[in-house]
């Protein structure tokens, strides 16, 4: 049987793609922002639970060690930020296990960039600034909603305040899920199923769509603020076009304590679902004890990003070799 040796994508895409990469290069360097190259393996991990990570074994200087594929390159980012750095960014290969699909790859490009002294509103600001570069003939605005505002849009309940029976009602039927399927799940697997199912569709279409006030529980590692209503929400935004996320930003959590508690309680819900627990990264955490500087910081699918600017159907269209074919 012929072996298929071929690259994913036409050799003419993939000098469009370096195109563009170029354009983000010169995108930070006119801002002073400067690159960096960190890891891809680490001694801890994304506990998150909703991300698989990747580990393997490595001999060591201190004999045979698990080593974690990183899922972003976050953690050692933000100890040359407390270092020092001033403000980075890095085109990074990342890897979460079983993302597979049209906007997926178990490989994956991640362009991440931290500002130092930056709000939250000068990241949205200029993220939304880096797209509309990247994509030069797209005239739509940037349009900001609230999370809580688009579950009483588009689904009628409220994310912070409707019952767990009836979030998991509501999305078994809108996913088409036997109940049974959702009978264990918590409030975060139902939010998220009904964002990706009926909401996350109906964004970015015609505009930039930029969604803030997640709940506390969905904060992972962003800080916390009270909103308009005074209820307590995540201080993060995500990004979206053409129904697609691209970016995921935070105004940094800098408290070393508060920090190790939601590792630790990741860990707890992983235990419980049954998944593998993941190694806190205590070298993170060692930083943030040192003092990491206030600022912001977002991480942009940039391989979603030129799948949209090149208008490519699969994200494996705009890499040299999805895995499939690695």
């Amino acid at each position: 049987m012929a072996i298929d040796w071929q690259p994913s994508a036409s050799i003419e895409t993939l000098r469009e793609r370096a195109r563009l990469l170029a354009k983000v290069r010169d995108f930070f360097a006119q801002r002073d922002v400067w690159e960096v190259e960190t890891p891809v393996l680490g001694q801890g991990g994304s506990t998150d639970v909703h991300l698989v990570s990747l580990s393997t074994l490595a001999r060591t200087d201190r004999g045979q060690r698990r080593l974690w594929l990183q899922t972003s390159p976050e953690f050692h980012m933000k100890r040359l930020l407390a270092a020092g750095s001033g403000s980075i960014f890095q085109l990074a290969k990342s890897f979460r296990d079983g993302e597979l699909g049209t906007r997926h790859n178990i490989e994956f490009t991640m362009l991440e960039w931290y500002r130092p002294q930056f709000t939250l509103d000068q990241l949205i600001d200029e993220t939304a600034t880096l797209v509309m570069t990247m994509l030069p003939a797209f005239p739509g605005p940037v349009v900001h909603y609230r999370y809580r505002e688009l579950f009483h849009t588009y689904l009628e309940v409220d994310p912070f305040t409707t019952s767990l029976e009836k979030l998991r009602a509501v999305a078994s039927e809108r996913a088409q899920m036997p109940a049974t399927a959702l009978a264990e799940e918590g409030r975060d697997t139902c939010l998220d199923l009904l964002m990706s199912v009926v909401i996350e569709p109906k964004l970015g279409q015609a505009e930039l769509s930029v969604v803030t006030d997640y709940p506390t529980s969905q904060a992972a590692l962003a800080r916390r603020h009270q909103d308009a209503d005074g209820e307590w929400v995540a201080s993060r935004f995500e990004l979206y076009l053409s129904g697609v996320e691209l970016a995921n930003g935070y105004h940094e959590l800098t408290d070393a304590a508060e920090q190790r508690a939601r590792f630790e309680q990741d860990n707890v819900e992983r235990r419980r679902l049954g998944l593998v627990e993941v190694d806190i990264d205590e070298r993170l955490l060692a930083a943030l004890e040192h003092g990491m500087p206030e600022g912001s910081g977002v991480a942009l699918g940039i391989d979603r990003l030129i799948q949209l600017a090149l208008g490519k159907a699969r994200l494996e269209d705009v890499l040299a070799f999805s895995t499939p074919k690695c």
